[in-house]
């Protein structure tokens, strides 16, 4: 579901200053929408490097700076922030279980719910207060692989 949708799910449940109807049901909601949201997080992780640097791979200097692609490459650099702050967030997750499995192996159960909610919680505030903009009006930035031209610094 997009990010708008579940917007439109979260004001559903809400009266119109903005505070929940219910809460329980408004917290189940964001809980579900966290998790939905770090399913798309995982195949991102798996597969969102490579695909990444095939596409840098395909792109020329002058991609960047015009032409119909121009914008989604300068883009790839904020997406590359997200995509560093999910695998820290992934790598965060697999210490913790694996701190209490070797721990409390007997109470993990208890734990691990709360922990995949937090998680997950991190992971939508994350990518949805850091989504890679860039206007027309920024200056043109080259390719992370290529120095800045002469005089110009990134």
């Amino acid at each position: 579901m997009r990010r708008d949708a579940w917007d439109a799910v979260s004001d559903s449940l809400c009266d119109a200053d903005g505070w929940p109807l219910d809460d329980k049901v408004y917290g189940d909601g964001k809980v579900e929408r966290d998790a939905e949201a770090w399913k798309h997080a995982e195949v991102f992780l798996d597969h969102g490097p490579e695909v990444l640097a095939g596409v840098r791979a395909a792109a020329d200097g002058p991609d960047y700076v015009e032409g119909p692609i121009s914008d989604d490459l300068r883009r790839i650099r904020g997406i590359d922030t997200i995509l560093f702050r999910a695998e820290e967030l992934r790598h965060e997750w697999d210490g913790v279980m694996a701190l209490m499995d070797g721990s409390q192996p007997s109470v993990l159960h208890l734990y691990q719910e709360r922990a995949e909610e937090y998680r997950n919680t991190e992971g939508w505030h994350y990518s949805t207060h850091n989504t890679p903009a860039v206007s027309p009006s920024s200056p043109q930035a080259p390719p992370a692989s290529q120095p800045p031209a002469p005089g110009r610094s990134r």
